[in-house]
C-alpha cells in the first residue's frame, strides 16, 4: 500500500510503499476513503509532541470501509462504513478505564501517533474503537467529525451552561462546534488571528454574533471561552474576557507556554481546565447529535500526495474549515 510518513520529526512527509497490513485478533482492516488533517498531526510531524523511536503514518480522522477483520470481531462487518478517532486503544484495567475516564488511561495508544493512521490506502484499527457514521454526511464531511467535532464537543461540555461563548481560533473544530452551540441557543464570539478578516467573515456566516481579532477586547463578558489555537498567550486574554465564575477550556493537545498573569484575572471563581483526548461515550453522543443536526462541514479535498501542502496551509492559517486527504485521488 501507499502511505505518507515522516523520515524524522521536523521533516516533511515522504511517500513510502508498505506491505498491506493484516488484521490481528480484535482488529479490522479498513480501506481508507479519506482522512482529515488535524492540528495534532502537525504537532506530531513538527516534533512538538515527544518523538517515537520509529516512523509512524499520521492521521486520526479516518473514514473508510471494513475489508477484513481478525479473529474475535463480530462488529463491524465487512463493507460497513466506519470512522477511526484519535483514541485507538486503552488497557481497560486501570482506575481511569474502570471509572469511565478512558481518555486518561496511562497506557492509551493513539491513532496516527503510537498506531499507524490514515495517511494511507489501508489502516488497521481496534474494532472496539471505531464508530458507525451518520449517513447524512459524505466521507469527506464525516472525517472532521472524528476529531475536530469530537474534541470540540468535549470542550463544549466543559463550558457547562455558558450562554455567551468565546471561541479562540476559528478552524476545523471551531466551525463545527460553533454550529452545535448556536443550535443550543448560545451566543458565539469568535476570536481569530489579527488581520484575518476572512476567518472573521466565516465565523459570522456560521452564526457568530461578533467576530474580531484575538487581541481585541470582547464586547461583552463571556461565560466560557474555548481555546483551539495552540497559543498560550490566549489563556490570560480569555481570562480577562470572562465574567465571574467563567471557565477557560484549553482544547488542544499541545500549547505554547502560558505567560504569567495577575491573580486578579483568575479571581472571582474563574477557572482554567484542559481537555484530554476523548472517550468512546463522547464519540457515540456526538455522532448521534450530529446525525440530527444540519451541520455545514466545510472541507477541501486534496490527494494523499499533497499531505505536506495541507499541513503547511494548516500551519500558516490558510485553511477555511478542514483539509481532507483522499488516497484514491
Amino acid at each position: 500500500m501507499l502511505a505518507m510518513e515522516p523520515a524524522r520529526p521536523g521533516q516533511p512527509l515522504r511517500a513510502v510503499v508498505r506491505a498491506d497490513p493484516v488484521p490481528g485478533p480484535g482488529q479490522v482492516l479498513i480501506r481508507v476513503a479519506c482522512c482529515g488533517v488535524c492540528r495534532t498531526d502537525l504537532h506530531i510531524v513538527d516534533g512538538d509532541l515527544p518523538a517515537l523511536d520509529h516512523p509512524v503514518i499520521p492521521g486520526h480522522e479516518i473514514v473508510g470501509r471494513v475489508v477484513a477483520r481478525g479473529s474475535g470481531v463480530e462488529h463491524p462487518a465487512p463493507g460497513d462504513r466506519v470512522g477511526v478517532p484519535w483514541l485507538g486503544w486503552t488497557c481497560g484495567e486501570c482506575e481511569a478505564c474502570r471509572t469511565g475516564r478512558e481518555n486518561l488511561c496511562p497506557n492509551a495508544r493513539f491513532t496516527g501517533y503510537h498506531l499507524d493512521g490514515g495517511y494511507a490506502q489501508l489502516a488497521l484499527a481496534d474494532a472496539r474503537y471505531v464508530f458507525g457514521l451518520p449517513q447524512r454526511y459524505t466521507d469527506e464531511q464525516a472525517a472532521p467529525l472524528l476529531c475536530a467535532g469530537l474534541i470540540g464537543y468535549r470542550a463544549l461540555r466543559f463550558a457547562g451552561q455558558a450562554r455567551r461563548l468565546g471561541i479562540y481560533g476559528f478552524g476545523a473544530a471551531a466551525h463545527i462546534i460553533a454550529q452545535v452551540a448556536r443550535h443550543q441557543g448560545r451566543e458565539i464570539f469568535a476570536f481569530t488571528r489579527p488581520g484575518d478578516g476572512r476567518a472573521q467573515d466565516f465565523a459570522r456566516e456560521l452564526g457568530a454574533v461578533w467576530a474580531g481579532a484575538s487581541d481585541q477586547a470582547s464586547p461583552h463578558p463571556l461565560d466560557a471561552a474555548l481555546i483551539f489555537a495552540p497559543v498560550g498567550a490566549l489563556v490570560p486574554a480569555a481570562l480577562k474576557a470572562l465574567a465571574p465564575g467563567g471557565t477557560v477550556v484549553c482544547a488542544g493537545i499541545h500549547m505554547s507556554d502560558i505567560p504569567a498573569f495577575a491573580y486578579s484575572y483568575l479571581w472571582l471563581e474563574r477557572r482554567i481546565v484542559s481537555v484530554a483526548n476523548l472517550t468512546r461515550t463522547d464519540g457515540e453522543e456526538f455522532l448521534a447529535l450530529a446525525a440530527n443536526l444540519p451541520i455545514q462541514i466545510h472541507t477541501e479535498a486534496l490527494p494523499l500526495a499533497s499531505a505536506n501542502e495541507a499541513l503547511a496551509r494548516l500551519r500558516d492559517g490558510r485553511l477555511q474549515g478542514a483539509a481532507v486527504l483522499r488516497p484514491d485521488a
